[in-house]
């Protein structure tokens, strides 16, 4: 069942019956409605000594009667609009019925007199007596317009419809119903009136002037203890709730005419159902219903039966059953004492308020807006959701802000101790506020959480004062230094007093001498302070403290060096620096090679042959020849620190000492080094020896005698190899291609097992095959070739070659062919297509052209004589 509160602010609170609260709800569903108690002057002047009777409403006003017979005017927040008060009857006031504009008011009592009052004119008042009590009255809505009729109809044991018209204004009535009791209630809405009576609802046409309907009473009850209650929806459906029964009423057009003159208009059922309890009311929200109910079985209250609580009830009407939306149990004043027909349901549907109406009290119920909605989120802790709807809807909130709900969201976040998560609400919630971001920094610095929100504390817009994140800094300071380090160097300088800060950690560090952490935040205070050369040098002294671990990685001295070139300063201390990290370092220095040349930095490290090498190694790499000087005191290193790495250096360099780079080789036992050096030496056999004797290793005696290319080391394997069945293996597998195998062979002693001899030999053989196979490929082609070339050049040959006209002979530069025989010389025509006349050649029998001679042509500057 779902719970609704009231006690809004013009609800007393001092009476606690005065609660217009239910029961208690299921917390997963938010209430459609929410109520609020009308007060001041309704509650103080009027139901303090009176009790209502019946109420009309409209988007103006509310028109209040009672049991004394009068009739008050109230605004919708319960005042008294000033000289609005009627004293209309003598008895109580049964109905009470408002025109559409809100001009004219029409009222029925027992004391059998029907008034109409005009709230702004009395032109169109009326009063009319009737003998007997007078239970209902309806006003023409249209009452206030010109030509009107200024109608309205009332209602007892008849239905009369009440007129003033003619030539003298007089007044009509015209009996429209009668005999079938009293009539307790009418409903007029545009052209339609209905009422009801002991038997049923009737609905009257005033255009055709006709009735169009009867809907019959279908339940048992007594009229006169369960009304039924009526309300238009529009001008074509009626709303009925009478006991426990609930209809829904279209009234339709006829589509064709009956032959039984029947109405034009018909009433259609849409909807029928029955409810559980009582109902006591009956309005239209949307497609839904609004029904007042009362529960149908009595509660013990001490030691009597009292009646329940009233509901309003919300629905989705359907043929038959209905679905329930809301159902909500209304503290009303009184509720004990009453009977169903003590309630009434008022409506101003243009609005959806709802008005429930007790003798002792009167309570409006609404739909719950933007506001209601994010306040119930915020009783159930739902912040975020209530977040998200007030950020959308901002624009609909009336009492509440954005910014309220979401600082009371922050505010729930830190008195749960959900200090991380509060933290990281603060941006949204205080978006560039700086007075916020401030006020809750110091409310952080109270709960000492000021870890969780330092990483979400704004740098720019807006930018907080100073103080903020000096105290931010001096918290980290005493508690975490490492996070202290991390702000120092992820916060800009001009945030806070850096001076400010050093004082504070040069403080610390007299007491903690050795951290080395606040060494290095103390570097890093000097560095934005410009104060490159303390910063140098407490770094330095970091790196004297810290231990090889730690000092891993960091990079914060080296990039200080480079980025404010500090070269000058750390001339003498490179000793340090390698000591600090010998890669970075090393990689310093040989960037930096035009400010710390290699003679400086090897003399510094010259006592330090690990640090030396690591540095003249990393030369080397970057470019030999700038370190072309100590490739002699690179060997040594090499040999030392890095025997891998000698072998190709001896191959790659011949600045060094052969001799020197031999003897180091000899102490240190490196044999692969030795050989190489032999073989530059010019000591092949020694070299070879080495090979065969401490390597033992066949290929590589076989890949030195075949890279040397020298037949008496080939001959020198061989006589070692000779008695050594693995070494001949290798050799008949090897050296095929090299020396001729009838070399080795025949020296073979008989009887000695070689291991794998058969597939030497067969490989000795499949060698000689393939090289007798190249050798006839080779010459096959050799010939093709040969007899392709002849042929082109007997063609060549044969080709004849043009001479034209404007040919010049070389030498006398006349034209070569003349039309005048007196002239005319023989020609000589070489292959290179340069001509001449015989005359001008030095000797007719040369054979080659002077000009191509001259140029050193090749093959075909013959000349051929023509």
């Amino acid at each position: 069942m779902a719970t609704s509160t009231s006690d809004e602010p013009q609800v007393d609170k001092s009476e606690d019956e005065e609660e217009t609260s239910s029961e208690e709800s299921e917390e997963d569903c938010e209430p459609t409605l929410k109520y609020e108690r009308i007060g001041n002057d309704m509650k103080n002047k009027l139901l303090s000594k009176d009790c209502v009777s019946c109420l009309a409403v409209h988007s103006k006003f509310l028109v209040v009667g009672t049991h004394w017979g009068m009739i008050h005017i109230f605004d919708h927040a319960g005042n008294a609009i000033r000289d609005k008060e009627i004293a209309a009857h003598t008895t109580t006031v049964n109905q009470l019925s408002i025109d559409d504009q809100g001009d004219h008011i029409a009222s029925c009592s027992d004391d059998g007199r029907v008034m109409i009052s005009g709230l702004y004119t009395a032109d169109n008042n009326q009063t009319v007596n009737f003998d007997r009590p007078v239970k209902a009255v309806a006003i023409d809505p249209k009452f206030g317009k010109h030509g009107s009729g200024k109608n309205f109809v009332t209602g007892d044991d008849k239905l009369i419809l009440n007129e003033r018209g003619g030539l003298f204004n007089r007044h009509k009535s015209t009996l429209l119903h009668q005999g079938e009791g009293l009539i307790r209630e009418i409903k007029w809405k545009g052209e339609f009136i209905a009422w009801t009576n002991d038997h049923g609802v009737k609905i009257f046409d005033m255009t055709s002037r006709s009735r169009i309907t009867f809907i019959s009473k279908d339940h048992s009850y007594r009229p006169d203890q369960y009304k039924c209650n009526m309300c238009w929806k529009d001008g074509h459906t009626l709303l009925l709730a009478w006991a426990d029964k609930v209809k829904v009423c279209k009234v339709k057009e006829r589509a064709e005419r009956d032959v039984r003159d029947l109405p034009e208009k018909y009433v259609e059922i849409t909807a029928m159902f029955t409810i559980d309890s009582f109902a006591c009311g009956i309005s239209p929200l949307g497609e839904s219903l609004v029904i007042l109910t009362f529960e149908k079985e009595l509660q013990e209250e001490g030691n009597r039966q009292v009646s329940k609580r009233p509901h309003l009830l919300i629905v989705e009407p359907h043929m038959e059953y209905f679905e329930e939306i809301s159902n909500d149990a209304l503290t009303v004043r009184g509720f004990q004492e009453y009977k169903p027909s003590d309630y009434h349901l008022e409506t101003i549907e243009d609005e959806n308020l709802f008005y429930i109406v007790s003798p002792k009290d009167i309570i409006v119920s609404k739909e719950r807006d933007t506001d209601d909605h994010v306040a119930w989120l915020l009783e159930r802790e739902e912040f975020e959701e209530a977040m998200e709807v007030a950020e959308k809807n901002e624009h609909l909130l009336r009492k509440l802000t954005q910014k309220g709900v979401a600082m009371k969201y922050l505010e729930y976040l830190l008195e749960m101790g959900n200090y991380e998560e509060a933290a990281r609400q603060c941006p949204r919630i205080l978006g560039k506020n700086k007075e916020s971001w401030e006020e809750q920094t110091w409310k952080f610095q109270k709960l000492r959480q000021l870890k969780a929100l330092a990483p979400y504390l704004p740098r720019t817009e807006p930018q907080l004062s100073p103080a903020i994140y000096e105290l931010v800094l001096n918290d980290f300071l005493n508690t975490d230094c490492e996070k202290f380090l991390n702000l120092v160097k992820e916060w800009p300088s001009n945030l806070y007093n850096v001076q400010t800060i050093i004082t504070a950690t040069l403080d610390r560090l007299d007491r903690e001498r050795n951290n080395t952490v606040l060494l290095r935040a103390l570097g890093e205070l000097y560095t934005l302070e410009r104060q490159y050369e303390k910063s140098l040098a407490i770094y330095l002294k970091y790196c004297s403290i810290a231990k090889s671990k730690e000092r891993l990685g960091n990079t914060d001295v080296f990039q200080l060096i480079h980025k404010y070139n500090l070269f000058s300063s750390i001339s003498d201390k490179i000793v340090q620096l390698m000591e600090f990290d010998e890669d970075q370092a090393a990689k310093l220095l040989i960037e930096n090679m035009d400010k710390l040349p290699i003679e400086q930095v090897a003399k510094q490290l010259e006592n330090h042959q690990k640090y030396l090498f690591t540095y003249l190694d990393r030369v080397c790499q970057k470019d030999q020849q700038l370190c072309q000087p100590y490739h002699g005191q690179l060997v040594k290193l090499y040999a030392e620190f890095a025997p891998h790495k000698l072998l190709p250096f001896l191959k790659s360099s011949i600045h060094y000492p052969l001799q020197g780079a031999m003897d180091e080789c000899q102490v240190r036992g490196l044999i692969p080094e030795q050989v190489y050096l032999l073989g530059r030496m010019g000591d092949l056999k020694k070299a070879l020896s080495l090979i065969t004797t401490q390597l033992k290793d066949v290929d590589q005696a076989i890949a030195f005698c075949k890279d040397k290319n020298d037949e008496e080391l080939w001959a020198d394997l061989i006589k070692f190899s000779i008695d050594k069945p693995s070494f001949i293996k290798g050799l008949l597998h090897n050296i095929g291609t090299h020396v001729d195998p009838i070399r080795l062979i025949p020296q073979i002693q008989n009887g000695m097992k070689i291991p794998g001899l058969r597939d030497s030999l067969v490989k000795i053989l499949q060698d000689y095959n393939l090289q007798m196979s190249l050798r006839e490929g080779c010459k096959r082609i050799l010939v093709a070739d040969s007899f392709n070339l002849l042929d082109r050049f007997v063609k060549t040959q044969k080709r004849a070659v043009s001479v034209d006209n404007g040919q010049v002979c070389p030498i006398c530069q006349e034209r070569i062919l003349v039309t005048d025989l007196k002239y005319a010389s023989n020609v000589v025509l070489f292959y290179c297509k340069h001509a001449y006349h015989e005359d001008c050649l030095p000797t007719h029998a040369q054979e080659r052209c002077s000009i191509c001679s001259t140029q050193r042509r090749g093959p075909g500057s013959k000349a051929v004589v023509k």
